[in-house]
């Protein structure tokens, strides 16, 4: 779904990253589970959600950006 929203929004950007191969990157996100999506370090949730549940996580960060 971050993909979807990427290609529909040229203000949202999506990367997938293996946490096998980028360890470190893992730890510094605290990695206990994926999918694991972080959005702009101020929202972040595991597991796969339904579209409308990804859509209120995306609300919520532009929120916390615009009182940012």
């Amino acid at each position: 779904m971050a993909h979807a929203a990427a290609m529909l929004n040229p203000r949202i950007r999506a990367d997938v990253v293996e946490i096998s191969e980028f360890p470190r990157m893992a730890q510094d996100f605290q990695v206990m589970g994926v999918p694991k999506t972080v959005i702009s370090d101020m929202v972040e949730f595991v597991g796969a959600v339904p579209e409308n549940t990804f859509v209120a996580h995306l609300k919520a960060a532009a929120e916390k950006l615009s009182k940012a």
